[in-house]
């Protein structure tokens, strides 16, 4: 299995925390050299491991801000 390797670029905020210290953060990340997407994934209180999570470039996120913007929370 091929090492994935990935730059936090931003780190945007923490949009909640785990009784055991994970958290749910919105970052900017480089995966693989490529071009930062946001991302909203789990990570561990050190910073070293991380859980799944999903990846948006600028142009989905800013489609997502506007559905967000529409709904009623």
């Amino acid at each position: 299995m091929a090492e994935i390797k990935y730059e936090v670029v931003q780190r945007v905020a923490v949009l909640s925390q785990r009784p055991r210290g994970w958290e749910r953060q919105l970052n900017l990340i480089s995966w693989n050299d490529g071009e930062p997407k946001y991302d909203i994934r789990d990570w561990s209180p050190d910073g070293t491991r991380m859980g799944k999570g999903i990846s948006l470039s600028h142009d989905e996120l800013a489609i997502l801000k506007g559905i967000l913007e529409d709904m009623e929370l």
